[in-house]
């Protein structure tokens, strides 16, 4: 199941993994799986990196709302 968009906001920011890996000081693996979803990150880590990539946090998630 998917919860984050990390992926999709990086893909669209023009960014890579490295760039994020290196700018929360994490390894690059960690990100790596947060973007395809095997892990998650705290939301500490959510809100920096939204203030990182200057969204708003919720870009970050899917919405639960039923879209029916």
């Amino acid at each position: 199941m998917e919860i984050n968009r990390i992926k999709v906001v990086l893909a669209e920011t023009r960014k890579k993994n490295k760039w994020l890996a290196e700018q929360l000081d994490k390894d690059e693996s960690t990100v790596s799986q947060w973007c395809t979803n095997a892990r998650q990150p705290s939301l500490d880590t959510l809100l920096n990196i939204a203030n990182i990539l200057k969204i708003d946090i919720r870009e970050l998630l899917y919405s639960t709302k039923d879209k029916n």
